[in-house]
């Protein structure tokens, strides 16, 4: 699987841009992984062009890791994108064009801990997937 993560506004908050960074280098132990920061919402779509696209929306489907996991299993061998809409959300269409909507929790996360959040995840994924021992359920 070869993964792109598209997000609206490169991290200001230092926690999450150290976070971002570092999760993106293990990750990319595991998988390809490209990481693209777009100024507009609206240029989510067009940086995901030829994936399979998974829209992060707080009312889409909440998985645990390993449901994670098995439903990503399904692409295994495509191109992947993740897309972390801004504060502003996501302009018109952006959802219906969803493979997936994922919600990675009930609450709303302010988009920049969002998209570490979804690092981290891609992260324990991969490494679930490896039989490494970072996961533990």
């Amino acid at each position: 699987m070869r993964l792109r993560v598209v997000a609206v506004g490169k991290p200001k908050l230092d926690y999450a841009r150290m976070g971002v960074e570092e999760y993106a280098m293990r990750i990319r132990k595991y998988a390809p992984l490209e990481v693209h920061f777009v100024k507009e919402a609206q240029d989510l779509l067009p940086k995901a062009e030829g994936h399979r696209k998974v829209v992060l929306d707080e009312r889409g489907k909440l998985f645990t890791t390993e449901g994670l996991l098995e439903e990503l299993r399904r692409w295994e061998g495509e191109r992947v994108a993740f897309l972390v809409g801004g504060a502003e959300g996501y302009p018109e269409g952006v959802r219906g064009r969803a493979d997936l909507l994922l919600a990675l929790s009930p609450l709303t996360l302010q988009h920049e801990l969002a998209l570490l959040v979804l690092m981290e995840q891609l992260y324990r994924i991969l490494t679930l997937r490896a039989g490494h021992p970072y996961h533990r359920p």
